[in-house]
């Protein structure tokens, strides 16, 4: 039988994601991939991946599957809970950590109640065609991952590996976390000037909340509109995930990873880089404010990111055998102060 993870419960809307498809917006192809990039990168670092391999996007509600290979290395990050596992002698490992499975066992990855995604990432990563140089699913356009569309029930998954090696357990010293509060930080423009000082001020300092349209093309915001100071339409032009468009409504939308490539609104600002994630793990009725700030200082949040992702993919623990896993985890949790030696 081809190695395979097969979905026993789907979860909400389960897709494959990579980093994304660049370099054919010209064409319309959005980039789509991961709405939390560094916990894909950082999922697939646990498992022994190149860090930008595809892996399982979840949001929300997780699904269950059944492993239908010989053995298969799992790891799930973006999320304080973890695996749940039955038909075996482990039933529970806890995110930003690896295990490996056998074939007949079953996994679930329940209720997320701190984020809107994480992912779960296989070794070898899953054999599924590259469309345009990427795994990506973008479900508006039915391509790429699985079928270009959300896993169902009965899927098989093919693995590109039927036994997993035999590398060590990894485990993170910590959750890969982002600011947890204060607002989202964004530079002006490129349209900033079609918004005079008293718009720009209201989009600053009210609070927003997310929407229940909202999804992976965009963000929707409710809240006060904003007035425009030229109108609500222009020449369609270029879009980047983080734009903030703000169409006659006044209404703010954060566009997304499966964003049009072009668009005709007017645009007040742009999400900086570092807080892209902070988005996308955020579900409606969650609460934002705005901050602008400088490129230079996005550009400085971006490198910090980016440093402290490196320093945990470069840091994971890799016991070498059960007894060092055991060690580590009752030293990490501060049940022992360290192994004892008779």
């Amino acid at each position: 039988m081809m190695p395979a993870l097969e979905v026993i419960e789907p979860g909400l809307m389960t897709t494959i994601q990579d980093l994304g498809r660049f370099g054919h917006q010209a064409q319309g192809v959005p980039s789509s991939g991961a709405l939390d990039a560094g916990n894909l990168r950082l999922a697939n670092a646990l498992v022994h991946n190149a860090e930008g391999l595809g892996a399982i996007e979840m949001r929300i509600l997780g699904p269950t599957f059944k492993v239908t290979a010989g053995t298969v290395r799992i790891a799930l990050t973006g999320t304080e809970g973890g695996i749940e596992i039955s038909g075996g002698p482990v039933s529970f490992v806890p995110a930003y950590q690896s295990v490996v499975l056998t074939a007949g066992q079953s996994f679930r990855i329940g209720r997320m109640s701190d984020s809107a995604v994480c992912y779960l990432a296989v070794e070898g990563g899953f054999d599924l065609p590259m469309i345009y140089g990427s795994q990506s699913t973008y479900v508006s356009g039915r391509f790429g991952g699985f079928e270009g569309r959300t896993l169902q029930r009965g899927d098989l998954l093919p693995l590109c590996l039927g036994e997993a090696s035999g590398k060590p357990v990894a485990l993170c010293s910590e959750p890969l976390l982002y600011r947890q509060s204060g607002p989202i930080r964004v530079v002006p423009g490129p349209q900033d000037d079609y918004f005079d000082e008293t718009a720009q001020e209201a989009f600053q300092s009210q609070v927003y909340h997310i929407s229940a349209e909202s999804n992976r093309m965009g963000v929707r915001l409710l809240g006060e509109p904003i007035a425009h100071a030229k109108g609500a339409d222009i020449n369609s032009d270029g879009i980047v995930t983080g734009s903030i468009q703000v169409p006659g409504s006044g209404l703010p939308i954060i566009l997304l990873a499966d964003h049009q490539t072009t668009g005709g609104y007017p645009k007040i600002a742009t999400v900086a880089s570092a807080d892209l994630a902070r988005l996308g793990r955020m579900v409606p009725g969650d609460t934002l404010q705005f901050r602008m700030v400088s490129v230079e200082e996005a550009e400085t949040a971006a490198i910090a990111l980016e440093t402290h992702l490196r320093s945990l993919i470069e840091t994971l623990v890799m016991p070498s055998d059960e007894q060092g896993l055991l060690d580590y985890l009752m030293m990490n949790k501060s049940l022992i102060s360290g192994p004892i030696v008779d």
